[in-house]
């Protein structure tokens, strides 16, 4: 690799932490080094194969459970084509539904948040409970047929883990427990229900949901687009762990890549890492290259005191990034003291574009009050900004979209560091083409 000096990385023993997030490393697949083909981003016969055979089958993320804490309490999400309503019901229940009208397909919702007693339409006042059922016809004698079928919103199942709802438009998807695994063991410890909402944005970009998923499956770019994150990251010494759907990455914090020479000052971003732990910089002794496993020992010590509780991770956590794709579409920056997790949604007829949604969760210290809810922001990209490393892969996907159009782009060329893109593919593969793999005639 091209660096500049050898950094040998301390990271926490696994034995030393048994009940916590697993960091012993998982062997590498072998999924060898085919190109992945540039019709799987541009090709509308391959964004229907994956509504028939992904979106439609899996389970996605819906929303926040602190959302929807009271009955009535309800989440409007859409997914491609369909928009769905998630309700919290009467026992403390959820229930999932699509969000339409049975008589002629009106939606009862607009997307967002929101409180009903009931759901009624407004084009004709057919009127729905919190569970789907129709409660109310206008006029249903001149209906000589009687209710639709069930007289009822077809049902779709719903759950919830670490404070977030879940939904799947497959009624006969396997339990969220099971397509989560391992995902439990590794989330919990970062006690997610102690975390508040600190922003909620979604921007529509003009490139396809995958390339956005590949963009932060790999580091590689880092020394391209994002070159002063070189200043408070080690974007080589990256441990890529591979599950079965699922894959992540740990990120050595607080320190320099081994791509630039060690500075003789703290770098900002740095210096800003140990300002937000508590420590002073300036009547800071040690080494540069020795503030990361500083920074790790002065939260452990002084954690408490700040009223956070770090007990259930390891000293690595207390630093580093620990990001995590759960098969299909959220990426998430997972850190001791916030989350910023990304949900990353298809465009209902064009693969050309997506709708990039930003969530942000910071840990809220003991004793301190819970922040009130940001309210959702909408816009298109270039509209607005949503910060520098943000700004940069937005402006650079679109550019990356127009290219896989090229007849000369056949395909994406994959190396080593970007392994979690080729297992994310190899799971694509797993639920378009099944355990056959692709065949003659196939997209």
């Amino acid at each position: 690799m091209d660096v500049k000096r050898k950094v040998d990385v301390i990271r926490v023993n696994p034995q030393d932490w048994p009940n916590g997030t697993p960091t012993q490393k998982e062997e590498d697949p072998d999924l060898g080094y085919d190109i992945i083909p540039a019709e799987r981003y541009t090709s509308r016969a391959f964004m229907q194969l994956e509504w028939d055979r992904i979106w439609t089958k899996v389970w996605l993320l819906g929303g926040r459970s602190g959302d929807i804490a009271e009955p009535g309490d309800y989440i409007c999400t859409e997914i491609g084509k369909e928009s769905v309503l998630i309700v919290r019901q009467q026992d403390g229940s959820i229930r999932s539904f699509p969000n339409v009208c049975l008589h002629r397909g009106n939606k009862l919702r607009p997307e967002g948040l929101g409180n009903a007693e009931h759901f009624q339409c407004m084009y004709h006042h057919w009127t729905y409970d919190l569970g789907g059922a129709i409660t109310r016809i206008p006029d249903l004698d001149t209906f000589p047929q009687g209710c639709p079928p069930g007289a009822a919103l077809p049902s779709y199942p719903c759950a919830e883990w670490e404070g977030f709802v879940w939904f799947s438009l497959n009624p006969e998807v396997e339990p969220l427990d099971e397509y989560l695994s391992p995902m439990q063991q590794h989330i919990a410890p970062y006690h997610a229900d102690r975390m508040a909402w600190t922003r909620d944005i979604t921007v529509e970009w003009d490139c396809n949901w995958k390339a956005s998923v590949d963009a932060f499956n790999e580091t590689y770019h880092v020394q391209g687009i994002h070159p002063q994150l070189l200043w408070y990251l080690d974007d080589i010494h990256v441990q890529i762990d591979c599950y079965d759907k699922h894959n992540r990455y740990l990120i050595p914090f607080a320190t320099v890549s081994p791509r630039v020479a060690l500075p003789s000052q703290i770098p900002p971003a740095i210096h800003e890492i140990m300002v937000n732990a508590g420590m002073d910089p300036a009547e800071y002794e040690g080494r540069v290259s020795d503030i990361r496993r500083d920074v790790q020992l002065f939260k452990r010590k002084h954690g408490p005191s700040q009223g956070k509780d770090y007990s259930d991770l390891n000293d690595d956590q207390l630093t580093d990034d620990y990001h995590y794709t759960i098969f299909p579409n959220v990426s998430m920056n997972v850190h001791a003291d916030d989350i910023m997790m990304f949900r990353q949604r298809p465009h209902a007829t064009d693969p050309d574009k997506m709708y990039y949604d930003i969530w942000m969760f910071e840990l809220v210290p003991e004793g301190e009050p819970w922040p009130e809810r940001p309210k959702h922001k909408y816009f298109k990209h270039g509209d607005k900004s949503i910060g520098q490393v943000l700004d940069q892969d937005a402006f650079n996907l679109p550019t990356v979209q127009k290219g896989m159009h090229s007849d000369a782009f056949k395909g994406l060329w994959i190396g080593d560091q970007e392994l979690r893109i080729r297992h994310f593919h190899s799971v694509i593969d797993r639920y378009v083409y099944g355990p056959d793999g692709k065949r003659p005639g196939d997209v």
